[in-house]
């Protein structure tokens, strides 16, 4: 699952990624409401974690500008104001839900879990061959024996899975699993891609993580 954190203070934002990515979500971080409305747009959110009071346009205006746009990825405010007003101004304008700070982790990430499950209950699990992933769980089996994956390998495998039998590119990879300023030179992605396939496919057949030569990789069952 990919979260957008919209959030300007840095202490605050590394607190949320480091929790939110220890219970396997794969986090983008945006400083400001202009830079986070354009990675909204641009990218394939499953939530938004925005803060309201951010620099250069607000949480409330992006929004609103999100719902104008028909975007409708649930969006979870974040904010230091704790009138009903401001609450119902915030959810009346399209935001799913309402975190008032200061906040207990424990609270952010059980709204986080109801946002999330509402679209993902609505998902199959996702399945290649005898290799299955649970959104809603974040459970990972492979011939029905469990897998422990660590959180990048989770955010790994799922965009396999939501990508069956296409090739995707190293910049594709970094792109929606490392997010967007991720260094490409580096030879990270090969790493983790030769963990997952220590994991999913050593022991088992057919195997199903190929190295495509000059392409990529891609998520079958049969040889690409």
């Amino acid at each position: 699952m990919n979260i957008l954190l919209v959030e300007d203070e840095p202490k605050v934002a590394s607190f949320i990624t480091r929790g939110l990515e220890a219970e396997h979500y794969t986090v983008d971080v945006a400083a400001d409401g202009e830079a986070g409305l354009a990675r909204a747009l641009a990218g394939e959110y499953d939530l938004v974690v925005l803060d309201v009071m951010v620099p250069k346009r607000d949480g409330l205006a992006v929004v609103r500008e999100l719902r104008a746009r028909g975007r409708t990825v649930p969006v979870l405010l974040l904010t230091a104001r704790a009138t009903l007003a401001d609450k119902v101004a915030g959810l009346d304008l399209g935001a799913d839900d309402y975190l008032t700070k200061p906040f207990a982790f424990a609270e952010l990430l059980a709204r986080v879990r109801a946002l999330l499950r509402r679209g993902a209950a609505a998902l199959p699990v996702l399945a290649v061959a005898d290799l299955h992933l649970d959104p809603a769980t974040h459970e990972v089996r492979r011939a029905g024996r469990r897998i422990d994956l660590t959180p990048r390998e989770y955010a790994l495998l799922e965009f396999f899975l939501r990508n069956p039998g296409r090739v995707l590119s190293r910049a594709v990879i970094a792109q929606h699993v490392w997010g967007v300023d991720f260094d490409t030179f580096t030879n990270v992605i090969d790493v983790y891609v030769n963990y997952l396939r220590r994991k999913i496919d050593a022991g088992f057949e057919p195997k199903l993580l190929h190295t495509v030569r000059g392409a990529g990789y891609v998520l079958k069952a049969t040889e690409p």
